[in-house]
């Protein structure tokens, strides 16, 4: 059940600041943001310069000139790509030391936000505190701004061994009138792919911002009607990417997760960490390649972390289709993740999509207050302890229900939600989501 899509309350976490442009996300609260970022870098003694992008949406542009604004303010040096995905900034932040994307992600397209990015990857908690207990104090000089251009398109292209390549793949490329538009045509030209692109154009898309809730039927079509062997829908800001097969059929966000690791597997990566709602098939695939796979809190920045204590090679979230692969970028990247799927044979396609098949994941979210949330999530634990095998309370509540069934009830990092996770063999999992929404919503009952 979603009923946040018509409300909005301003979201402040470690995936940034998101809410409706013009209500909650006004000018002044991007004006306070731009100057706590800033106060944040120079009292942290980083360096004074900042890149910046934005996505697609109509409210970015305004945005993105008051923040470079509040940033020259307080003196830093503004480098700005804008319009770019939000990958090509993580890789690119590395040589500035921080930056700043306009974007709103997935969300609807009348939401926009601010996500931060330091030394080429997202904020942690520690460091969003910071920023939020920053003084903002009188400037001692003014930054400029300076247009700048991305390597990134060459780096990937040098990351992938193109004569590994299969040559006779075709390729769908829905590009959701995003951020990705002038980057995928440059990028699979230059690999000697044949693919076709749809709302390629900058700001203008007929399907929703999120490839993982939107059913992607014109991507199917073209697909099916082109003969295509896969098909690859990206969100606004180019961070999500799922897969259609060329069936037509799309696939859910955790088998387009499977297929990059059985890539990264092949790539020689044998250590992964990947996020906490993550399917179970991921896991197996892992182990029956001698791999090891630790898990994180949902959320980049924390499966980031999580990648750089232990030294992981690769993984993601699961709920997004989110591959990361450390040694090229520290974030959810897209571009990346159908450039490597296209590399894979068809056989290791196949026999990943096979295994995806035996599971099914229904992901659902219910309207609640922030600060209702961790109540909510208490009187949930006492229950859901007496139905499983094991719990963890390392993100919400994950209850371990036997070796092929989990839920996950957990707070939304981007919205005033409650996220609702559940994953079983296909004839289990309706009566499992069914009866953890009872629980979900009884608890809620309470707590109200």
């Amino acid at each position: 059940m979603d009923t946040s899509k018509s409300k909005s309350d301003m979201k402040i976490s470690i995936s940034g600041v998101r809410g409706i442009y013009g209500e909650d996300l006004n000018l002044h609260e991007v004006v306070r943001f731009g100057r706590l970022f800033a106060s944040f870098l120079l009292t942290q003694g980083k360096k004074r310069q900042c890149l910046t992008a934005r996505d697609t949406r109509d409210s970015g542009k305004i945005l993105l000139r008051t923040l470079s604004a509040c940033l020259m303010e307080r003196g830093i040096d503004v480098y700005d790509l804008d319009v770019a995905p939000t990958p090509v900034l993580f890789r690119e932040a590395k040589r500035y030391g921080a930056g700043i994307v306009v974007t709103a992600s997935h969300n609807p397209l009348e939401w926009n936000g601010l996500k931060f990015v330091i030394e080429g990857r997202g904020i942690f908690e520690e460091e969003l505190n910071d920023i939020l207990q920053c003084t903002v104090s009188e400037p001692d000089e003014f930054g400029t701004t300076y247009p700048t251009k991305s390597n990134y398109l060459d780096d990937l292209y040098n990351l992938i061994s193109v004569s590994d390549s299969p040559k006779d793949v075709a390729l769908g490329f829905d590009l959701g009138g995003g951020a990705t538009c002038g980057y995928i045509d440059g990028l699979f030209k230059r690999l000697n792919y044949k693919f076709v692109c749809i709302n390629d154009t900058a700001g203008i898309s007929s399907r929703a911002p999120d490839p993982t809730s939107d059913n992607l039927s014109e991507l199917s079509f073209l697909v099916r009607q082109n003969k295509l062997d896969f098909g690859f829908a990206f969100d606004l800001d180019g961070d999500r990417v799922v897969m259609v097969h060329r069936n037509g059929q799309k696939q859910n966000p955790d088998s387009t997760l499977l297929l990059c690791v059985a890539s990264a597997l092949k790539m020689g990566a044998r250590k992964f960490v990947t996020s906490l709602d993550t399917s179970i098939c991921i896991k197996k695939l892992i182990e029956s390649n001698y791999g090891s796979l630790e898990y994180a809190k949902v959320g980049e920045a924390n499966v980031v972390r999580k990648m750089l204590e232990v030294g992981a090679e690769a993984g993601g979230e699961g709920s997004s289709g989110g591959f990361i692969l450390p040694k090229f970028n520290l974030c959810r990247d897209g571009m990346l993740a159908a450039t490597i799927i296209s590399s894979l044979d068809r056989a290791s396609i196949n026999e990943s999509l096979t295994l995806a098949s035996e599971y099914s994941q229904i992901r659902s979210k219910i309207r609640a207050n922030s600060s209702n949330h961790q109540i909510l999530i208490e009187k949930l634990l006492d229950v859901l302890q007496s139905e499983s095998s094991q719990i963890s309370t390392l993100d919400g509540i994950k209850a371990i229900l036997d070796e092929d069934s989990w839920v996950l009830v957990r707070t939304s990092n981007t919205e005033q939600v409650i996220r609702i996770s559940v994953e079983s063999k296909a004839e289990k999992v309706h009566y499992i989501h069914k009866k953890i929404m009872e629980m979900v919503r009884l608890a809620s009952e309470h707590v109200n």
